[in-house]
Order: structure tokens, then sequence, then C-alpha cells
């Protein structure tokens, strides 16, 4: 196939571009700047300048590659700006999805995230509703995923990846990244909340095998929810950080984790890394 790939130079995409060429593809890589060009190039991609929020030479750009499936691997979050990431959601897909159909573009594939469900007992799966009724802050995130996945669900075939909370190099869960800074300085709490975490090698590997899985949302994280008492410790460890003190308190409602059976059984996706308790270690 002839993919068109927003995020080419990001996380996720620096691991998925040679996964695709591996696999027989040709990839016409997004970037906003020369740097991520040449980024890309390096990988062995075609790169294309552009800029998501720039609508009609997004449109010029997607219709100029000519390509079979676009695939959504976009964040803004190497500042930490969580409204900025948003805004890419809402705003950055639906200019994206919109060229993709100006172009005649029939499948697309894009990143979403696990931890939008609404509140519940069990680790959630895909047919749970997104949480769209919580606090003003809470709101602020999901809705920016709810515009997301409905802009790609516009598409005559779809999937949507929901990730877990990545780790691995590149990522805020990696040594020196922003989460092990958290942790070294005594501030990521090992309380009760349940995470799914994916490594950023699963979630590439899940992503070329989305360009032929049928159209829905699929939940990609590792087999092992678990609460911050758990994985924290764990966590800093791996990192060189203080062991935590451990948290009192309830689960937050809707920080329940995810599950992957869908994944794994409907769609045959195995991890790598299965456990964090593993990939920690490696990350």
């Amino acid at each position: 196939m002839r993919i068109f790939l927003a995020g080419a130079s990001g996380v996720v995409g620096r691991r998925l571009v040679p996964e695709l060429l591996a696999a027989g593809h040709e990839v016409v890589g997004l970037a906003r700047g020369q740097e991520s060009a040449d980024v890309i190039t390096a990988l062995g991609a075609q790169a294309v300048l552009g800029d998501v929020y720039d609508a009609p030479g997004l449109a010029d750009a997607v219709a100029a590659a000519r390509p079979d499936v676009v695939v959504h691997q976009l964040t803004d979050l190497a500042a930490g700006d969580r409204a900025a990431n948003s805004r890419l959601r809402k705003v950055g897909t639906r200019n994206l999805a919109d060229a993709a159909q100006a172009a005649g573009v029939r499948r697309m594939v894009a990143q979403s995230i696990t931890w939008a469900y609404e509140p519940g007992a069990a680790p959630a799966t895909e047919d749970v509703g997104l949480d769209l009724h919580g606090a003003p802050d809470r709101v602020a995130t999901v809705s920016g995923v709810a515009d997301l996945e409905t802009a790609v669900a516009e598409l005559p075939e779809w999937v949507v990846l929901r990730y877990g909370t990545l780790y691995g190099p590149g990522t805020w869960y990696t040594s020196g990244g922003l989460m092990a800074q958290l942790a070294a300085a005594g501030q990521l709490p090992a309380n009760a909340d349940v995470a799914s975490f994916v490594h950023v090698d699963d979630a590439a590997s899940a992503a070329v095998a989305a360009l032929t899985w049928p159209t829905g949302a699929v939940n990609v994280c590792d087999d092992e929810p678990a609460p911050g008492v758990e994985w924290v410790p764990a966590f800093c460890a791996a990192v060189g950080a203080p062991a935590p003190a451990p948290v009192e308190g309830e689960r937050t409602a809707w920080a329940r984790g995810a599950d992957n059976t869908k994944a794994r059984k409907e769609l045959g996706w195995v991890p790598a890394w299965p456990s964090w308790r593993d990939g920690f270690a490696k990350a």
C-alpha cells in the first residue's frame, strides 16, 4: 500500500516507518519543518512539508501523495501541554480526515487512548462509552478524543487504536523522561488508580497490523492493567528514583485500565512486551 503518515518523525512514527517499509509499503511522511523532514528521509521514507492546521495545504499534500491509507500518529506533548494536544486531536484530526476524504482515501488509522472511558469496576472493553460527563479538566481531554474518533469514523473504513500509556525510548515513561523526573522528585503517586501500558514498539506493530483490521476501535495495551501501588514502585526502581510512599484512598472511578481481549483474541495482535513488569526494565 501507499501510506500517508502524519507523525512520521514522532515517537511511534520513528518505529512505524521502518516496519511499514519492511512490509513492502511506500511511505510519505508529513513533516512540519525541515528537521522533521530530515528524520523521515533518514528513515527511508519520502517527506512532504505541511501543517495539519493549514487545511488547504494539507489537502494538497494528501492529494499529491495519492495514498491508499492515511495513518495519524500525531501528538503535541513534547512540552507537556495537554491543551495543545487536545487542540491537535480536535482541529488537526478534522483537517486530516477532511483531506483524506477529499482525496478519495478509503481507510484511515489513528492513534487514540485507553484512559478516556466512562467510570467502571473492571478494565474497559471497546464497547464502553467515552467519559464526557466528568469534571471540566477531564472533559477537556475526553472531548478531544471524542472529536478525533468521530472525524476518523467518517471514512468508509477506519481503525482507532486506543493505546495504553506509552512507555519506552522517547516517551514520558523512560529514563530522563518527564515521569522519571517527577518520580525522582517524589511526585509520582503510588495510588489505587489503575493504568494500562503499551511499549512504543508494540504500538507501532499494532499500527502496521491495523492496515488490514476490520473497522472499529481497538484497545492496544499490554496484558496487565495495574494500580499505581504496583507499577509506580517498579517504574521508580527502573529509572533509579527513590521508592515512593503508598498513597491512601480510593481509586478514581475512571482510572480502570483497559482490556486487550479484542486485539489478542479476535485480531491476533500479541504484544512483544505483555507486561510492564518486564518492559520497564528495558525502557
